[in-house]
This record gives structure tokens, sequence and C-alpha cells, in this order.
């Protein structure tokens, strides 16, 4: 005779209550939405922020722009990240090192950062 999983003696633990299911990362940060994307960060450009070399962000193209949030944009047809911020009527993207950058016609905010994942810790 061997053994069933489903003839067990003793008792269920309590621990079963709290357990959850397998967490779906994509369904969490609403990756299945159109315009939200993960963008991989690569370099030390906003580490002062917190954001690390590695780290995966989720852009959302369709977010409303704000002073104070991370963007990604292109600036003269590089990728950079940046914060937002307003200056009177300018708009201008302050990266953590270099030049403050006002948004004219060769600058786009493509997206606004709405999360961040850490996979090394």
């Amino acid at each position: 005779m061997g053994y069933n999983g489903d003839e067990t003696t003793g008792f269920q633990s309590p621990a079963q209550d709290y357990i959850e299911g397998v967490l779906d990362l994509a369904a969490i940060l609403d990756l299945r939405r159109p315009g939200r994307y993960p963008v991989r960060v690569k370099g030390q450009a906003l580490i002062a922020r917190g954001i690390h070399d590695g780290d995966i962000l989720v852009a959302d193209a369709s977010a409303e722009p704000r002073a104070g949030m991370v963007c990604v944009a292109m600036v003269g047809g590089d990728v950079i990240l940046a914060t937002l911020s307003q200056r009177g009527d300018l708009w201008v993207l302050q990266p953590s090192s270099g030049p403050i950058v006002t948004i004219a016609d060769d600058v786009e905010v493509w997206a606004i950062v709405q999360a961040l994942v850490r996979t090394d810790v």
C-alpha cells in the first residue's frame, strides 16, 4: 500500500490561513495597461533619488507630468532619467549630475516613472 497525500492524520496547520498565492508582478504594477512599460536603468543617473543601476522602473507614457516626478526623456536623441521641475513658465529636467535641460523642441518627456522594482538588495 502506497502513501496518498489526501490521507493524512492530524490537523491542518493554522498558518495555512495566511498563505498567499503566487504574486503576479505584472498585475500588481499594472503592466498590461497600454502605455505602461518596464524600463531597466543603466548607470547612476538618479542615485540621489534612490534609483540604482539595474533597477527596473515602471514608466507610464500616459501619466500627467508634475513637478518633482521622475521622468524618462529624450534629449537630442539620448534617453535620460531626470526629475521634472518648473521654473516660472518653463519646465526643466534635472538629472542627478550634468546640466539642467530646458524642455524645448529637441526634448521630449516620454513617460513618468510610477514605480521601482529592485532585483538586487
